[in-house]
C-alpha cells in the first residue's frame, strides 16, 4: 500500500470511528429516555395511553401519578424551572383559567425541573404574586422521571451553564444539574381512562399553549367525564 492509499485508509477509518461514536452516544441517550436534542424527542401523542411516573411534592414527598386510577381528568403542564422567563410568563398567564378548570372537575399539575424546595421560591416574585391563593400544584421532576416517561426529556447544551452562572441561579439538585436534561414544554390532558385526549408539545421553548386553547380542550375532556 503506497503512501496515498495509507492516508486515504486512515482518513476513512477516522471518519468511520467518529460516526460510530456519535451513533453510540445517541443510542445511549435514546436508551435512557433522554433525547440528544429537543428536536429529536419522541413524545407521547394524543390517543395513546398516558404513562405512570413518580415525582416529588414541595415537601419532598413522593407523588405517584397513576393514569389508570384517576377520579377526574388531569392536565399535566411541564416547564423547565423557575429560572426560565418564558415559563414564568406561562404560569402567570394560566392563572386566568386554572381556577375555572378546577371548578369543572379537572386536576391541574405543573411539573418542574427544579428540586422540591425551589418549586415556588425559584419563581419570579411577580409570578408568585400572580398565582398566590390559586392552589397551584407544582411538583418536582428533578430526576426527569415524568419527562422521560412522556418522551419529552432532552440533553442540554453545556452553554446553558454559563447562563446560570451569569444570572446566579441555584440549580443544585435540578434536572439540568443532575442529568444535563430538561423537558420540552408540554401540555397533556388525560381522561379518567388514562388516555391522552389532547397534547401540545413544542421543542421551541418560547412557544407556549395559549390559556384559552387549554381551557377549551380541558373543558371538552371534563364534559365527556361521566
Amino acid at each position: 500500500m503506497h503512501m496515498g492509499q495509507r492516508l486515504a485508509y486512515a482518513a476513512f477509518t477516522t471518519l468511520f470511528i467518529s460516526a460510530f461514536i456519535c451513533t453510540q452516544s445517541n443510542t445511549v441517550s435514546a436508551a435512557d429516555g433522554i433525547a440528544p436534542s429537543a428536536a429529536e424527542i419522541n413524545p407521547v401523542k394524543t390517543g395513546e395511553m398516558a404513562p405512570g411516573f413518580t415525582v416529588r411534592t414541595v415537601d419532598d414527598e413522593p407523588f405517584v401519578f397513576d393514569p389508570m386510577n384517576l377520579d377526574q381528568p388531569v392536565v399535566l403542564i411541564t416547564f423547565r424551572g423557575g429560572w426560565c422567563p418564558y415559563c414564568n410568563m406561562h404560569l402567570a398567564e394560566l392563572r386566568h383559567v386554572v381556577p375555572e378548570l378546577k371548578s369543572k372537575g379537572v386536576d391541574v399539575y405543573f411539573l418542574s425541573g427544579d428540586r422540591p424546595e425551589l418549586l415556588y421560591a425559584s419563581l419570579k416574585r411577580e409570578t408568585q404574586d400572580d398565582i398566590e391563593g390559586l392552589g397551584y400544584t407544582i411538583l418536582s421532576d428533578a430526576d426527569t422521571s415524568a419527562a422521560r416517561a412522556l418522551g419529552i426529556a432532552f440533553r442540554v447544551d453545556d452553554g446553558i451553564f454559563d447562563y446560570f452562572e451569569e444570572k446566579g441561579r441555584d440549580i443544585d439538585g435540578s434536572s439540568v444539574q443532575q442529568y444535563n436534561a430538561l423537558p420540552v414544554p408540554a401540555v397533556y390532558i388525560i381522561d379518567t381512562n388514562g388516555k391522552v385526549t389532547y397534547s401540545f408539545v413544542e421543542p421551541d421553548y418560547k412557544v407556549r399553549l395559549p390559556s384559552e386553547d387549554l381551557l377549551a380542550a380541558a373543558t371538552a375532556a371534563a364534559d365527556q367525564n361521566p
